[in-house]
């Protein structure tokens, strides 16, 4: 386990004061059950350049931990990474494959891709290349007879298995099957030096009731009695060889699971009253023991039922299915896919089984909910979920590495234009308690619910009279809009009860980028317009949630409206400021407006706030305002990066009493900004990727005992990493 350090953090910084007194006790002195904590994320483009398109899909672990070789299909390479005995990732290098790698395994010193090198769907090639991993060089390639997906090694390391999926082209008839040729399984003695390796064939057609003459083996996994068990996904079916010699032992259906409170309506809404009955058409396969195989239940082809499930792998009786627990763990985190919800929801993808301090534990991707189930299965009839942990985006590779108490999970999705790299993301088992290390920034999750979904919390805002929960504001991601009412005092920070805004009795939907609780009861939001179809609003709600007017700008001020309008709103005495994000069509450049509405007058006034310069090739904006005082407003600026490329999440404070508000035409005259905090250790500090978009800021308690606290607007997990985040920024003054 990790040694923490014990820290006290004191910020002091012109205009304010932010505390953050943390102590974190040694693993030896730590209290609570053990639990993986998020320690680093390494971009693997660090390993070529940051305009080449890479994704880190499979991994596999040098015998000592140190050394991790992964796939890196888009890039026709395998890549390398150091891990230090803290789990941080370091780049270390790529080499060319002679096609797509699709797998890759460590025996010693030598690292054994499986590479795609097909010509076309009704001729599938590929080869076993094998690489020594010091020197970086090819030692030996063997031709498989067949296009290549998953390999694994017997532990003796006798034998390799892999899957020859020879896979259907999804544009033929729909994709259905048969299409020939068959797949098989392909097996590699590995006997001698690399070079005199021979490789057999062991066919799996006739084995399945679904498309029996065209299997297509998609993962493999080797058990300690030499048994590969192989998954024949769109055949809904798992094999069982014997590796010595080639022969099926067992086999049986993967069957049809029936999956009640599930979100079945892509529909804006997370509701998990659905029932989805599907064959389970299994991904990832790996044993429990030897009296058990578990798998990820993705569905490729016909099915997929949103489950992980464990079989007798003597009987092929259903042992125990996660049922809608998958689901459930994405929603309550704040991570559920609702743009996925009318096809196969999470998606469970990858899975792997490994034993860490004398528990065995199985850990199951979720490709779509960008999340790592966690379950103890010391008891492989009963597995209990421990935790999710937050990944890159489509995470798919899954790598315990038990010799060091470190887990690597690599997700694959990379997109320079949308902010998202592929990556490799290490986990530390530790014995630090949560609670503690949430009030670092350095758990996930560190925001739940007790079931009601959320996520795309772009505005959050202090309640009047409670020293202990706020309020937030759901934006276009979902609809209809709704106030979620969060405890600051739990860890993790829960939310606890949700309420619709309604508009003429009816849900209605705006999108909401800020909110301000006022002191008679109700509130103010900020609803954000395109410029195009709808314009930027005042919404003043009650306490019911039901709309009491909206209150749009002057018409000569909207006119000059772009894409970026209303974000954050705050309440002081008796007027309402609203955050423009960036400068319109007649503002200065480097000048965004902040707008002051008086409700008793409806009089609209404004000032200027310079904008920090923006980083090349970004934009910098306004996210939030939030009142400190009644003369003293918090403005929370941002630029519009997230990971490596980030570097603007700052809060600063403005003093509205030292300017006029101009009326509309007038010159406005420009705020002072004073710097109160900078986000990106924060966002660092739970080993993530930082986040573009923190949206939300409210300052909690009074006097002495005011803190500030900050949630990430995760975007729905559209195009983005999907992170519910709740932040502890510590006491402010």
């Amino acid at each position: 386990m990790p040694v923490l350090p014990r820290r006290v953090l004191v910020s002091v910084v012109a205009g304010g004061l932010v505390l953050s007194l943390v102590s974190l006790p040694t693993a030896a002195h730590a209290r609570g059950g053990d639990r993986f904590q998020r320690v680093d994320t390494l971009s693997v483009f660090h390993n070529t350049a940051a305009d080449q398109h890479t994704a880190a899909e499979i991994a596999a672990a040098t015998p000592d931990g140190r050394t991790v070789v992964y796939t890196d299909s888009p890039g026709a390479r395998i890549g390398f990474a150091h891990v230090t005995g803290r789990g941080e990732l370091a780049p270390a290098g790529v080499l060319a494959m002679p096609g797509e790698p699709t797998s890759v395994d460590i025996r010693g010193d030598l690292a054994l891709v499986a590479v795609n090198t097909s010509p076309s769907f009704t001729a599938p090639a590929g080869e076993l290349v094998v690489v020594d991993i010091a020197a970086r060089v090819v030692v030996a390639r063997h031709d498989l007879g067949g296009q290549p997906d998953s390999i694994d090694l017997s532990p003796d390391g006798r034998h390799a298995a892999i899957a020859i999926e020879n896979e259907r082209d999804e544009d033929v008839d729909g994709g259905a099957i048969p299409q020939a040729p068959a797949g098989f399984l392909a097996i590699v003695d590995l006997v001698g030096a690399p070079a005199a390796w021979t490789v057999r064939r062991t066919e799996l057609t006739g084995l399945a009731q679904v498309a029996p003459e065209d299997p297509e083996p998609e993962y493999v996994s080797v058990n300690d009695r030499g048994q590969v068990a192989v998954t024949l996904q769109e055949n809904n079916h798992i094999a069982v060889v014997d590796l010595p010699t080639g022969a099926v032992v067992r086999h049986f259906s993967a069957g049809t699971a029936t999956v009640s409170g599930v979100d079945t309506k892509t529909d804006g809404r997370i509701a998990p009253t659905g029932t989805v009955t599907a064959p389970r058409e299994p991904d990832s396969i790996a044993w429990l023991g030897n009296g058990h195989l578990a798998t990820a239940d993705e569905g490729d082809y016909l099915g997929g039922t949103r489950t992980w499930t464990v079989f007798d792998a003597e009987t092929g009786a259903v042992a125990f299915s996660s049922g809608a627990e998958l689901e459930d763990l994405a929603i309550r985190q704040g991570q559920y896919p609702e743009k996925r919800a009318g096809k196969k929801g999470v998606e469970p993808e990858g899975l792997a089984v490994a034993t860490y301090g004398g528990h065995r534990y199985a850990f199951v991707s979720l490709e779509r909910a960008n999340l790592v189930a966690v379950y103890q299965v010391d008891d492989p009839r009963a597995p209990k979920l421990l935790q999710g942990l937050p990944t890159g985006v489509a995470p798919e590779g899954v790598l315990p590495i038990p010799a060091t108490g470190t887990l690597v999970v690599s997700s694959e999705e990379d997109s320079a234009e949308d902010g998202v790299r592929s990556s490799l993301t290490s986990y530390r088992l530790t014995g630090v308690p949560s609670r503690v290390a949430l009030q670092a920034n350095q758990a996930a999750p560190s925001i739940v619910s007790d079931g009601i979904g959320f996520g795309a919390l772009s505005g959050l805002s202090a309640i009047p009279g409670d020293a202990c929960r706020v309020v937030a504001v759901t934006d276009s991601a979902y609809a209809p809009t709704r106030v979620l009412t969060i405890d600051t005092a739990a860890l993790p920070a829960r939310v606890e009860r949700e309420l619709t805004v309604t508009k003429g009795g009816k849900p209605v939907g705006y999108d909401g980028e800020g909110i301000a609780a006022r002191p008679g009861g109700g509130y103010w939001l900020a609803a954000e317009g395109d410029a195009k179809k709808t314009v930027n609003l005042l919404v003043e709600v009650d306490a019911q949630g039901a709309v009491v007017r909206e209150v749009p700008l002057p018409a000569g001020v909207a006119a000059t409206a772009t894409g970026n309008g209303f974000e954050g709103v705050a309440v002081v005495g008796g007027h309402v400021w609203v955050a423009v994000q960036r400068e319109w069509k007649t503002d200065i450049p480097g000048q965004a407006t902040l707008a002051r509405f008086t409700p008793a007058t409806g009089e609209w006034a404004f000032v200027a706030y310079p904008l920090d310069a923006a980083p090349t090739g970004a934009w910098v904006g306004l996210s939030e305002l939030t009142a400190l005082n009644d003369r003293t407003l918090l403005v929370l600026e941002r630029d519009n990066q997230r990971g490596d490329a980030a570097t603007l999440k700052k809060v600063y404070r403005v003093d509205i009493s030292r300017v006029t508000p101009a009326a509309e035409g007038q010159p406005k005259p420009v705020l002072a900004k004073r710097p109160v905090r900078d986000l990106i250790p924060a966002l660092q500090a739970g080993g993530g990727a930082v986040h573009d978009k923190p949206e939300g800021l409210a300052v909690v308690g009074e006097g002495l005992f005011a803190r500030l606290v900050g949630v990430v607007d995760n975007d729905g997990l559209d195009d983005a990493p999907g992170e519910s985040v709740f932040l502890r920024l510590g006491f402010v003054f």
